[in-house]
């Protein structure tokens, strides 16, 4: 079991990691630091990189044991079924952050055995800090957050379009979105999952889907999801992977059922 005065220390270094973020102010104009990766809009900068290179070496010397999954590490462990192990991603939300939207953020899971016991996620434009820890809630800036008691009729509903895939996931998506969409309040979208399901988590909205997502968009969140009282699976209502990607559904559990039907139809 991991010492809390060892996870006390991990919010701090995802603070100084916002500073990375927050000091870029040339990435639209320094198009060389833009790189695409396979996929369709598929980019990275070297604020990606920095920030990355920033938590690999933080948390190495806090927690040398572990292992590391990140979306811009090539080499990637085979096995996170045993021991520590860090999910991270370093700006999610890169299109936004290259267009200055002012809407990334930087997210973190740490697993132990396989099993999220940690999560922080970082908007570092607004200073939002969420955070959970297995068992004992989630948080944002320190105060317990929950999501909301509203059926998805009185829903407000995010969603991603998965725009890497867009060649093979555009139909479904956007079939799926009008269906939810006559089916709940209405829909939103902000290019940063991981922003979507901390707002899920803390009441400002009821449910989030998107087709396929990678695990560092989706590991930090399913635990404050699950820590805020809500639920995060597949579409089909399956457990979702940490070891590789896939379709993701979160909400609380008033609209869970119903959202779960409708994703589950793709």
């Amino acid at each position: 079991m991991l010492e809390s005065a060892v996870l006390h220390q991990l919010p701090d270094m995802i603070r100084k990691a916002g500073e990375i973020v927050r000091s870029a102010h040339d990435v639209r104009t320094c198009l060389d630091d833009v790189e695409a990766k396979p996929g369709s809009a598929n980019f990275v900068t070297v604020y990606d990189k920095k920030v990355q290179d920033f938590l690999l070496e933080q948390f190495h010397t806090l927690l040398p044991e572990a292992k590391f999954l990140a979306e811009e590490k090539e080499n990637r462990p085979e096995d996170l079924q045993d021991g520590l192990c860090f999910i991270i991603d370093p700006i999610d939300g890169t299109t936004n952050f290259i267009h200055r939207y002012e809407c990334s953020t930087i997210s973190v899971a740490l697993l132990e055995n396989g099993e999220p016991v940690y999560a922080a996620i970082l908007n570092p434009y607004t200073g939002d800090l969420f955070t959970a820890q297995a068992g004992k809630g989630a948080f944002r800036n320190g105060e317990p957050i929950h999501v909301t008691d509203a059926p998805l009729a009185q829903g407000l509903v995010l969603f991603g379009t998965s725009p890497y895939y867009k060649e093979t996931r555009v139909d479904a998506t956007f079939e799926l979105a009008k269906a939810v969409f006559l089916a709940c309040s209405d829909l939103r979208r902000s290019g940063s999952a991981a922003w979507d399901l901390c707002s899920v988590a803390c009441g400002k909205a009821e449910g989030f889907f998107e087709a396929f997502l990678s695990p560092w968009d989706y590991a930090a969140g399913w635990l404050i999801v699950k820590e805020a009282g809500g639920v995060l699976t597949q579409f089909d209502g399956s457990p979702v992977s940490f070891a590789e990607g896939c379709p993701v559904v979160a909400s609380n559990l008033a609209a869970a059922e119903e959202l779960r039907k409708l994703t589950g139809q793709y």
